[in-house]
């Protein structure tokens, strides 16, 4: 085959390049660059082009805020996506749609964490996606639509039943999957029912259950205005340079505990923006969509892992050093009303303020949201299948523990990536090579047959792959959170 492989989409010819023994397409425009008079718009139908376009790089990304943002070449074509396929040849062949996580505030589907070659290798053709993130992807402002984001991964997934066909994959056979904010946004997407024809199967792995009112995104997109002299209109900001703009909600999201009076919980998550419930793109938050049947159940692989929020308390350098005072915030903040903080402290009698502290955030953040979108997923009619992370991580003697975003190396199969190498070892322990085989294949037959290979979450046996050196089928290990959070999915932030 070529080391030049060229396919013929709907806007024109791509060329690619043979890696690894797959075709390999990068930077395709999904839609056309969200900059001058279509900033803050929603996306635009890509130009269609002549002649043959190179796709051997990345795009660049949007703007990124916070402090862990992927690097980006220059330019503005922000809405890229990328494809590897093992033939574009071939007929038939399952689709895989991965949309990358970063707390809707950064990260890029360029990361070699995502390297799809294992995945490609056992069969799938796997597309990721950049979209807008932070203030250019999901602030609210006046004359621009909300939750632009969404609608940039919408806009990716037409593309992918447009083209898909061409690199040899099924677009009636497309499985979305994402991690962190890539998993809350397919939780989102499954509220939408014009956008479910789109895919067949999902996974969502540490699905966060952030989301926000519109009385409280105004007043944030108005605070961060502010710190730009300007005002929280689209046509405002578009005179304002994007990583300026970027930059600004870094620095509001550095002051959140000044806000916490007013913006309550939001405050706690240390990221300004989010998701908006704002009754048109995203009608309702996904919990409540599905437990009551106004969108339907779906195929879906759900995780997360023991220890999630460890990753946050070790990188801000608070680990071992939180207090009784942190950990009441903490519980007052995000324990389910009326006495979750008496019901913390009661499953955990022996506990320290740290792990108090450490318990509740995991939960609210992300163990409680992926267990109740099993949950709904099951009572709307779909299949569940549930996973715990219990594998821990070996770096900084063991500090990190079973920690948010470990799974992510593991399920694609990326262990020598520079974030697998420092996550799990270099070289990785066997147990690390186990469980990577053990998910990644689950992925694989996930995508292919719409069953990982372990037994459905039901709600009475509530059975849960915990993986771990001895991976095992049991109830699900959290059954202390589970019991405190039951019939408290979580509801959107809003104004104190």
């Amino acid at each position: 085959m070529s080391e030049q492989p060229r396919v013929r989409a709907a806007e024109g010819v791509v060329q690619g390049r043979r890696r690894r023994g797959h075709a390999v397409f990068r930077g395709i425009p999904y839609a056309q660059p969200p900059v001058g008079a279509l900033r803050f718009a929603a996306p635009a139908p890509p130009r269609r082009w002549e002649g043959i376009r190179q796709a051997a790089e990345f795009g660049p990304v949007a703007p990124q805020s916070g402090s862990v943002g992927a690097s980006s070449a220059e330019g503005a074509d922000w809405l890229t996506l990328n494809v590897c396929t093992p033939d574009p040849g071939a007929a038939g062949l399952p689709v895989l749609v991965w949309i990358h996580g970063g707390a809707y505030i950064a990260g890029a589907s360029s990361d070699p964490m995502y390297d799809p070659a294992v995945l490609a290798g056992a069969g799938l053709v796997v597309v990721s996606i950049n979209y807008r993130v932070g203030a250019e992807g999901f602030a609210l402002l006046e004359g621009a639509p909300p939750n632009r984001g969404f609608l940039d991964q919408i806009a990716a997934l037409h593309w992918v039943r447009r083209n898909i066909a061409s690199f040899g994959g099924d677009p009636d056979h497309v499985t979305v999957a994402g991690q962190s904010s890539g998993a809350g946004s397919i939780a989102a997407l499954l509220t939408m029912k014009p956008v479910r024809d789109l895919f067949r199967r999902a996974i969502t792995h540490s699905a966060p259950g952030n989301h926000c009112t519109p009385a409280l995104a105004e007043q944030v997109a108005a605070a961060l205005a502010d710190r730009l002299g300007t005002t929280p209109t689209a046509q405002a900001l578009s005179g304002v340079a994007p990583q300026r703009l970027a930059d600004g909600l870094t620095s509001l999201s550095a002051d959140l505990p000044s806000y916490r009076e007013s913006w309550g919980r939001l405050t706690g998550t240390g990221v300004a923006v989010c998701p908006v419930v704002d009754g048109h793109v995203l009608p309702e938050t996904p919990w409540p969509a599905l437990t009551s049947g106004r969108a339907s159940g779906i195929e879906l692989l759900v995780g997360h892992t023991r220890d999630e929020f460890r990753l946050f308390s070790v990188m801000s350098g608070r680990r071992g050093a939180f207090t009784e005072q942190d950990a009441r915030t903490a519980l007052d903040l995000f324990a389910p009303a009326p006495d979750g903080a008496g019901a913390y402290h009661a499953a955990h009698p022996q506990a320290t303020s740290e792990e108090l502290l450490e318990s509740v955030y995991s939960d609210a953040l992300f163990r409680m949201p992926s267990l109740h979108l099993a949950e709904a997923n099951a009572a709307a009619g779909g299949t569940s299948f549930l996973f715990e992370l219990r594998l821990p991580s070996p770096a900084l003697g063991g500090n990190l523990g079973a920690c948010h975003s470990l799974d992510v190396p593991l399920a694609f199969g990326t262990l020598d990536s520079p974030t697998g190498r420092e996550l799990l070892g270099d070289p990785p322990t066997p147990e690390a090579i186990a469980v990577s085989r053990e998910l990644h294949q689950a992925w694989v037959r996930f995508a292919t047959t719409g069953h990982p290979g372990w037994a459905a979450y039901h709600p009475d046996r509530q059975l849960t792959r915990v993986l771990d050196a001895e991976s095992k089928t049991l109830p699900y290990p959290e059954q202390s959170s589970r019991r405190i959070w039951e019939g408290r999915a979580p509801a959107p932030f809003d104004l104190m």
